[in-house]
């Protein structure tokens, strides 16, 4: 994608994308893509603790553990920018991986396209293989979140 689209298409999804700043690292996080894993609240209670707000902390940890642990969220929900000078994901091409009763992992440079057009280039993305996949819970239009009753991270 020329890089002028994809300035625009960051900056339209500037609103859904949620920036916690560190130190070392910045830390960002998307709703409607995280499947629920938990790998980031297994990864460092000290950095990810959902009973907390801001939920991400991430000067809890050095930069790089907080980088591992971003880089094991399958879905490409939580992503990392590293301001020490550390490197950046990366990736060897494209893979897929197909989990038994349960989602594709894919990992590579994966450009996702939503419902409104705007584009996200993610380095890891979990697609739904069982045909029967809905408009994200969350958000099932652009501009339309959904309640904080109903918000799956709502723990009260």
């Amino acid at each position: 994608m020329p890089a002028r689209r994809r300035q625009v298409a960051k900056r339209e999804l500037a609103g859904l994308r949620k920036v916690y700043h560190g130190r070392d690292v910045e830390v960002s996080f998307d709703l409607d893509i995280c499947v629920h894993i938990g790998e980031c609240l297994r990864g460092h209670h000290g950095v990810f603790q959902l009973k907390r707000r801001p939920w991400v902390l991430p000067d809890e940890a050095d930069a790089g553990t907080v980088a591992e642990i971003i880089e094991r969220c399958p879905s490409g929900a939580l992503q990392y920018r590293r301001l020490d000078g550390g490197a950046p994901e990366e990736h060897q091409g494209t893979q897929v991986t197909p989990i038994r009763n349960g989602p594709l992992l894919v990992t590579g440079e994966i450009e996702v396209r939503r419902e409104d057009g705007t584009i996200e280039t993610l380095p890891r993305a979990t697609l739904c293989r069982c045909g029967f996949s809905h408009i994200s819970q969350v958000r099932p239009k652009i501009d339309e979140p959904i309640s904080k009753s109903a918000d799956p991270r709502n723990l009260t």
